[in-house]
């Protein structure tokens, strides 16, 4: 697909800074598992975070086609990298889109320039794909509110300031009744959980976070109460446009790698990327890429466009992170049993895209998603 001179521009910006500063750090960061702090401060002075967040809100005002490109630019860097980017698309998109001034005040700036850290806290024990299982309730009290329940899997939970929380405020509306709530962290009846140590994307900090009473004041209310479910479904065709373009990075680095080995390579005599076989490999796993990425670009236009997206950002996703895992697996095999040893890059990248298949919307969801779609308005559509 055709990119003009700004696409090229950002999208050439976030490679270099993948290449230069975050990939050299990989290895490290997945093997201490540590939340590199200082590296998204850096992001956030080159405006990486917020790719969608409009100018007059002090953001760098990009379209999703641009933040797609970026994501998949990160991710060749190292995954978890790209997901924080991907997590601050998200909460600054809800942000500007439902935030009072006195909440992007204090909040919008500080999670753009990595100064503050932010989790989106939908999961829970009885709720993963079927969000309507929630249970983590705020009721009224006096003009404020008071939370209680707990949400796992949290992305950020044990390092975030500040959470955005999906809570039920009428237990007798469906999904009518849940609201999101802006909740500082470091408030009186927030607990941690331990931090969850992870197969894949590992320097990703995720955990479980429990509320108890925990004192709300009105304005901590985002939005419209009774919206919060439609607030949070309007920002998952981006999430998902997002996690397909990582999921193209960790396909691209995959196989960047396993044709530098296969050139380098020698068994028989003979370069490795001489025989047909490794050839097929190869061949397979760009003509998958590259379909997956034209995926990605054609739903990101799509919404920037304003039109109806969900079938193709749900598309993309599903055959992207699909691709993923396949492809990054080829290039394990590529590298032959060096592939399966840890400090091989393709073995991490192997770790990191299994879990594209699930978070966002599970690839099952996925399918289910596309076939409404498709018997709601059709193949044509």
């Amino acid at each position: 697909m055709y990119l003009g001179a700004t696409h090229e521009q950002v999208r050439d910006m976030a490679r270099q800074f993948a290449e230069d500063v975050i990939r050299p750090q990989a290895e490290a960061l997945d093997r201490e598992e540590r939340f590199p702090a200082e590296l998204y401060l850096q992001m956030g002075e080159l405006g990486l975070f917020g790719i969608g967040v409009p100018e007059e809100e002090g953001g760098p005002g990009f379209d999703t086609l641009a933040y797609a490109l970026v994501m998949e630019e990160l991710c060749k860097g190292y995954a978890s990298v790209a997901d924080q980017c991907g997590l601050v698309e998200l909460v600054s998109s809800l942000l500007v889109r439902h935030g009072t001034a006195t909440q992007k005040t204090q909040w919008l700036k500080p999670l753009l320039s990595a100064e503050k850290k932010g989790a989106y806290c939908i999961t829970e024990p009885e709720a993963g794909t079927d969000v309507s299982g929630i249970r983590t309730t705020a009721d009224r009290d006096g003009s404020g509110w008071r939370l209680n329940g707990g949400k796992i899997w949290i992305h950020n939970a044990p390092v975030a300031d500040v959470g955005f929380v999906l809570a039920r405020t009428n237990k007798a509306a469906g999904h009518k009744g849940m609201s999101i709530f802006i909740v500082d962290l470091t408030s009186k009846g927030v607990e941690r959980g331990p931090k969850e140590h992870k197969m894949g994307q590992r320097a990703s900090q995720v955990g479980a976070l429990n509320f108890t009473d925990v004192a709300l004041p009105s304005e901590a209310l985002l939005g419209e109460e009774g919206r919060g479910f439609h607030m949070m479904m309007s920002v998952l065709d981006k999430g998902r446009v997002g996690i397909a373009a990582l999921a193209v990075g960790l396909g691209q680095a995959g196989l960047e790698a396993a044709l530098e080995y296969a050139q380098q390579r020698k068994q028989f005599g003979s370069k490795i990327s001489e025989f047909q076989g490794v050839q097929w490999l190869l061949a397979d796993m760009a003509k998958d890429i590259e379909a997956a990425r034209l995926l990605v670009h054609s739903a990101a236009v799509k919404m920037d466009r304003g039109e109806n997206a969900t079938k193709a950002c749900s598309m993309a996703k599903c055959f992207a992170s699909d691709m993923a895992v396949a492809r990054t697996a080829d290039a394990v095999q590529v590298f032959g049993g060096s592939g399966y040893i840890r400090g091989f890059e393709v073995e991490r990248l192997y770790r990191d895209a299994k879990i594209t298949q699930i978070y966002e919307g599970t690839n099952q969801i996925q399918r289910m998603i596309i076939a409404r779609e498709l018997v709601k308005h059709g193949a044509r559509a």
